[in-house]
This record gives structure tokens, sequence and C-alpha cells, in this order.
């Protein structure tokens, strides 16, 4: 079941789609590109939250517009993309936030830089809360991120989140081939804020790999295996 683990369709909650009308146009698109699977991801700022029931509150919000539109909401998660704050793993209800029905969280390192408590707080996420932490467009920080700080990121027990985007340049698709030739765990996910220019991008991942479409299909089968039990 392809599988989108990223992507901004949620209406009016952060810089992804703006409205109603937009957020149909993207799951459209999505499912012309034959995406069967796809989890909601806004961004989440701990520092610009109340707290993660009041964003709680305002992502069902959001997803309730999308409900009686005409697209097919079969299949669609409810997530988010967690920025990485220093305590953010003692955020209260931090679990809250991992993509429902499994025990996946995405978490996003800031753009301005590596730093040394990082690892910590992805380490604490995993262990207090017994999480499995996805981080985010790992390929995009190879610009900011120095040789040695990028090993420690792979050295974390994460599994690490490529966009489809990668395939279309040739550095961040040098790195995103690496890490899958180097056997981590990988998923893929379109990150998508828009049609236009931050579209899913799914068309480019198939044809990267319509010769290989095992490594899609490992991609796919990430979500089976975090699927909670239901007790």
């Amino acid at each position: 079941m392809l599988t989108d683990y990223h992507c901004h369709i949620l209406p009016g909650i952060d810089d992804g789609s703006e409205n109603t009308e937009m957020s149909v146009k993207m799951l459209g698109l999505q499912r012309q590109q034959g995406v069967e699977r796809i989890i909601a991801t806004p961004h989440f700022y701990a520092h610009r939250e109340k707290s993660v029931d009041n964003f709680l509150k305002k992502r069902d919000n959001s997803y309730k517009k999308l409900i009686g539109s005409e697209v097919d909401l079969t299949n669609v998660f409810l997530g988010a993309e967690i920025s990485i704050e220093k305590g953010i793993s003692e955020l209260d209800g931090i679990e809250k936030l991992a993509v429902e029905g499994t025990d996946l969280i995405l978490l996003e390192f800031p753009y301005t830089g590596f730093k040394d408590w990082m690892p910590e707080e992805v380490h604490n996420i995993a262990c207090e809360h017994k999480l499995v932490p996805m981080i985010a467009h790992l390929h995009r920080y190879v610009s900011i991120f120095s040789k040695e700080e990028m090993e420690a990121v792979l050295r974390m027990k994460a599994i690490f989140q490529i966009n489809n985007e990668a395939f279309a340049g040739f550095r961040e698709k040098k790195f995103a081939a690496k890490l899958i030739k180097n056997g981590v765990r990988y998923v893929f996910g379109s990150d998508c804020h828009n049609i236009t220019v931050r579209s899913p991008n799914f068309d480019i991942l198939k044809k990267e790999f319509r010769k290989k479409p095992e490594i899609i299909e490992a991609s796919d089968n990430i979500y089976e295996k975090h699927v909670l039990k239901k007790v």
C-alpha cells in the first residue's frame, strides 16, 4: 500500500494547505499518483503551542473541514511533525502526537544547526515514551550538519524519512541512495504543502525505482510493523 509518511494536507493549520479547496486538490493529486495511505503531519512547535491538547483540538477541527468534501479520506491518518527543541522529550502528552494507531512519531531537526543535546532528546522520546522516532527529511541537512554530526544522527535508533523530491537533485539523491544501500530503516514522504512548488512528487519516486519496486515496498511495509495491537 503506497504510503505518504509526511504531508501537510490539513487545511489552515500550518504553512501547508491554505484551505479546504486546496486540501481536496492535494489529496486528489496524491490519489492520482497511486498513494493509498496518507499520514497528515502538521507542524508542531512546542514553544508556539499552549499545550499538546490544544494543538490536537486545532488538528481535529482542521480534519473535520475535510469531512463531507468530495475527497476520499480512506486510510488518512493523523500525526504531527514535531520540531526537536531542548526539553521536548519532557513535554506533557507528547505521545499523543504519534501517528494514530502506531508507535511512530515524526521529528524534525531545526535548520539552525546540530546541537549535542539533540540525540539525547530523540533517545529519551524513544525510551521514556516507547515510541519509534522517524527523522524527517534527513537529506536536507547534508549542507547544514558536518560529517561527524551526520554520523551521530545515523547512530540513532530511528527510521529516516526521505522526501520524494530528494530524487530530483544530484547531491540529495546521492545521499538518499547511500542511506538505502547502507541498510538503514527508511520511509518515503511527500512533505507536500501545495500542488505547485511543493507537490506530492510520488511520480518522481516511482520513476526512480520503477525497476526496483521492492525499495518502495520496504518503506510501505514499515507502517504495518508499527501498528499497535489492540488490547
